[in-house]
């Protein structure tokens, strides 16, 4: 559990770090229009890799997918480090992703295997609510100082020593199961690239239409993405052991859970990404003031994971507990959609915590109740579709939010230079037109001093532009708020969970450290 909590340690690390570092990083290697692709291409990766070993490690043990994939996960986190520009860095990203998904697959799914009594399971979120906790808590301060002292570069190495940790106590400490299955198990490899095509198309599809509009090729990808979809299905409907099983959308329960948990991603991805560039770009504070402000949310994650663990069990219908977290989400989506420069710091971190706790009684409980509904059979698979929904709504939140952001964010500058004139609006828009400048604050002083002789108020302007960015960002954030309330009304759906006792856990396979008996 040690080397689970630090697996989980690391993917919440890598996630809070990196976006308090994600206004630094674009100041110095440019391309705003890919800010979003940072996020998602980590988050397209993962989506892909999760299902296929969550069904792999079902398979075959889950020991020696956990431990490539810490070792992918930190190659790729030095990659990231070395970038040097924002399309590499995105191709490292999403590298990293594999690694992400490959982790979230397999490692969540072994803690069913090592404890099959969901009350226990519910209790040692403990380990994982701290883990998760100590990653999140320190990432927005640690990633906002790091990136202000060593620059951003450095907050990609944080990973390193947390890898080496997970990746001993992963190899010395986690049992090897045999798999309880008979017969030979045919791989669906061709479900999993279909996966890996629908799912990539998808997110190139919703990219390009908010910046192009329905193009003949946008029109073409999504008849493609369609056409992928019926393969899919045919192609899982046919195999003997298919990557996705259908028999599961089949049963209402879990398509609700599913979809809570793509409504989570949704609004998790959005605040934890868009919430730095609102705190910078939109309020002008230093990456280390932001990362303070943003702290709660992750230091409240931990904390109202060890809240659910002492009351879910004890509530009558422990799907209540979903409906007070998503309520939370609500509350703080409205808070933060009304937040000015003036507004207390103290009205900041509530909101953020209020976002924290939300996610702590959310996230564990998805996992659990999905696996109760499931069966044993299908633990790893169902705890993969549950991770990798929550990484499509997030895609999702990410791609839509930065679509919303950017448009509203260019037609507010035009409509701010407006009063210039033609001549001076088309001189200066490009320049204000991209949010850098309200980040770096070298650039910002050079521009001001460009206006400034050119016989402008550089300093009213560029405040002007700021209330354009929080406006935007407010716009997109009223949306998460609105998808959080979506989600509190479907809860209702999920009928009475009982915590019931199960079966005993299997036992380890004879087999040496990092091999799985596949007999």
């Amino acid at each position: 559990m040690l080397g689970i909590g630090l697996v989980n340690m690391l993917v919440a690390l890598d996630q809070t770090v990196v976006s308090t570092a994600l206004p630094s990083i674009v100041a110095e290697l440019h391309g705003f229009e890919y800010y979003a692709w940072i996020a998602s291409a980590y988050l397209l990766a993962s989506i892909v890799t999760v299902p296929v070993f969550g069904r792999l490690g079902d398979y075959f043990g889950r020991k020696r997918f956990v431990l490539a994939a810490v070792i992918v996960f930190t190659v790729a986190s030095v990659l990231c480090g070395l970038a040097t520009d924002m399309r590499f860095l995105a191709a490292a990203r999403a590298l990293q992703g594999v690694g992400g998904g490959m982790m979230v697959g397999t490692a969540f799914a072994s803690i069913p295997d090592l404890f099959p009594d969901p009350r226990a399971r519910v209790r040692w979120q403990v380990v994982m609510a701290a883990a998760y906790g100590i990653g999140t808590a320190a990432g927005p301060s640690l990633g906002g100082w790091l990136s202000e002292h060593f620059g951003w570069r450095s907050t990609f190495m944080v990973n390193l020593p947390v890898g080496a940790l997970a990746l001993y106590f992963i190899w010395a400490h986690l049992p090897s199961y045999r798999p309880a299955r008979t017969g030979e198990v045919r791989i669906d490899w061709t479900g999993a690239v279909l996966v890996a095509l629908v799912l990539g198309g998808f997110q190139t599809f919703i990219e390009a239409v908010p910046q192009d509009g329905f193009t003949i090729g946008n029109i073409l990808l999504a008849g493609l993405v369609v056409v992928g979809a019926v393969a899919l299905l045919i192609c899982e409907r046919r195999a003997t052991h298919p990557m996705i099983p259908l028999d599961l959308f089949r049963d209402p329960q879990l398509v609700t859970l599913f979809t809570l948990s793509t409504l989570s991603g949704f609004v998790m991805f959005s605040l934890i990404f868009f919430a730095p560039l609102l705190l910078q770009g939109g309020f002008g504070l230093s990456p280390q003031e932001a990362g303070l402000l943003a702290t709660p949310i992750a230091a409240c994650i931990a904390l109202g994971s060890l809240i659910n663990t002492r009351i879910v069990i004890k509530l009558r219908k422990p799907t209540t507990i979903l409906t007070v977290g998503f309520g939370l989400l609500v509350a703080a989506s409205v808070g933060l959609a009304f937040t000015t420069l003036r507004t207390p710091h103290l009205w900041l971190e509530l909101s953020m915590s209020a976002v924290g706790i939300g996610l702590g009684f959310i996230l564990n409980n998805l996992n659990v109740f999905g696996q109760e509904i499931a069966g044993r059979e299908r633990f790893g698979i169902t705890t993969a579709l549950l991770q990798s929904t929550r990484m499509v709504g997030g895609m999702l939140g990410t791609s839509v939010v930065a679509t919303i952001v950017n448009h509203r964010y260019a037609a507010g500058v035009s409509d701010a230079l407006a009063v210039l004139g033609a001549p001076l609006q088309q001189r200066w828009r490009p320049l204000l037109a991209d949010p850098r400048v309200l980040i770096d604050p070298a650039l910002r002083t050079g521009l001001v001093t460009q206006m400034k002789t050119a016989g402008l108020d550089g300093e009213a302007l560029i405040e002007a532009v700021r209330h354009v960015l929080v406006d935007a960002i407010h716009l997109g954030i009223g949306l998460t708020g609105a998808a959080a309330l979506a989600a509190a009304l479907m809860v209702r759906r999920i009928s009475h969970i009982r915590f019931s006792k199960s079966a005993p856990a299997p036992k380890p396979a004879e087999t040496p450290a990092g091999e799985v008996n596949a007999d």
